[in-house]
Parts: C-alpha cells; structure tokens; sequence
C-alpha cells in the first residue's frame, strides 16, 4: 500500500510538529498562539529546554511526545501529548512539573528562584472522569473555618508578584481532546478542533492557527519529512491495530474462560446435591473425568 494513502488530511499532525518544527525559531509563532489562547496570556518563547521529549530517538516507540520550553518571563512550560491510556498519568504530570523546578534550580540559590511551571496536557484517552474537555487545576489555600482563600502579603506581591500562591506554584491543564463535540464556540475550540480533526477553519480567529495552516500543511514538507511523517503514520496505524487484535483476543479468552468457571460452579453444586453425573455433563458441558476431580 503506498504509504500516501494513509492520511489525507491537509495539515500534519501537532505531536509530529511538536516533534520536528515547532522547535524551529520561525515557528514558534504557531505555539505561542497556543498557549496564548489556553493560558489567556500573550506568551513569547524565548528557547526550548532539554526534556526526555526533546531527545531524538528515532527507535522510539512511545505513543506520546513530551516537550519543554521557558517563556520570555522564564516561567516553564511543559507540554505533552499521550495517546496510550495511563491510569497513573495524574502522578506523571505532578512527577513532570517537580522535576522541572528541581532541574532549574542551582544548590543554595533563595526559594524565591523556583521557577513557576505550567503543565500542558494534551489526552486522546478517557483520563479521570468528567465531561468537560479542558481543565485547568491550580493550588488554592480556603480557611477550614472562615471558608476564606489564603493570599500573599504585600510584600510578598512586592516581591514575587501575583496575588495569591497558586501564582508561585505549577498549574495544570489538561485538555481531553475526544470529548469536544466538534462545534468551536471560540478561539480555544477552533485549537481543540484543529487536535481532534486536523481541520483549520477558513476565516479562523485563534492565535497561531491562520500561521498553522501556512507552516503545517502536508504539501509544504521537504520531500524526506513528509516521507518520514507518514512512515510514522503508519507505524501508529501499525501498533494500533495490533492493539486492537491483542485486546479481542484477550476478551474472547477472557469469556471463555468465565463461561468455564461459571460451568465449574454449578457442577459443584450440582454434584454437592448429588445430581447424577450425566445430568452434570448435560448441564455443564464438563467431562465426567473433570466432574470427578471437583
């Protein structure tokens, strides 16, 4: 099968641009439209950091791209992609942002050097339950008695700025792409549109996305990139449908092997009762030898 029929969509991938051009200075337009519109703050990439997702690895079999970069302001701001259900992914976010501020801050520096850490994360996989599709967690601290919220002191706003911790401490989003319904109510939707889809509206109003759909079509690849992206495609494709055969096979093996026990329990009874040994076998489908060893 040639490999260009395996995505007809007009724009490549985000974890692919991710991976191989949102790195590139020239693009960083395409990202920091992004952000702007989930953070609903103008933010301006200064680099990229060194993160287990920035590392090329060309064996890499991992369903997931994880990135890192620090703004004009030298906040962090990891952004990662997953595609595989984790049960544990709340842990991995929580282990991603404390790695972050443990890495980027030297010994015997002042606390007030703890970076502030966005975590930005973009799910194909039913994570927790909800019925939203983009979520945002930050730490707030409420008097157990007076109900009231904890806030900094004029120095501390002096000198940290923000108004309260949570804007000294890392927040969270996560968007789960699958649940949007497909109908963009503003500029954020037509992004998590664009994730679910690959689809970018004509006349789009979102930070980044008219740059998008310049900088990420398919048809503007070099030649080796678009190969390289749609080999990739269909090694997804791939692993996928082995997946998808791996979790039939188990769940048939899984039923037949409930129908087996369940044909146990009732030859058990049935025998405790002394029902013949024919009337078993009938009822059951067990042999008289297995009926015997019960």
């Amino acid at each position: 099968m040639p490999i260009f029929a395996v995505d007809m969509r007009k724009y490549i991938s985000f974890d692919w641009a991710l991976k191989r051009l949102l790195r590139n200075k020239a693009n960083y337009v395409v990202l920091e439209g992004f952000l702007s519109e989930l953070l609903r703050q103008d933010i301006k990439i200064e680099h990229f950091l060194e993160s287990e997702g920035n590392k090329e690895n060309a064996h890499d079999k991992s369903n997931r791209v994880d990135i890192m970069c620090e703004d004009s302001t030298g906040r962090k701001i990891i952004i990662e992609v997953q595609y595989e259900r984790e049960y544990g992914y709340f842990y991995r976010m929580l282990f991603g942002t404390s790695k972050a501020i443990t890495e980027y801050i030297e010994a015997g520096q002042d606390y007030d050097n703890v970076p502030k850490v966005y975590s930005v994360n973009i799910v194909y996989f039913d994570l927790g339950q909800g019925t939203d599709y983009v979520y945002h967690g930050k730490q707030v601290f409420r008097g157990i008695h007076d109900d009231d919220e904890l806030k900094l002191s004029a120095r501390q706003r002096e000198l940290f700025g923000g108004e309260a911790p949570a804007d000294l401490m890392p927040e969270y989003y996560v968007l789960k792409v699958n649940n949007f319904n497909d109908v963009a109510k503003d500029s954020l939707d037509e992004w998590v549109s664009f994730l679910k889809t690959g689809n970018i509206p004509e006349h789009t109003t979102a930070k980044g996305l008219a740059e998008a759909r310049e900088r990420l079509r398919v048809d503007s690849l070099p030649d080796d990139e678009r190969r390289a992206y749609f080999w990739e495609l269909k090694r997804q494709m791939d692993e996928n449908d082995v997946m998808r055969s791996n979790y039939i096979d188990g769940k048939d093996e899984g039923i037949k092997e409930g129908e087996q026990n369940k044909s146990i329990s009732i030859a058990r009874m049935m025998k405790a009762k002394n029902y013949p040994i024919a009337d078993i076998v009938e009822m059951t489908g067990l042999s008289a030898e297995e009926i015997d060893a019960l």
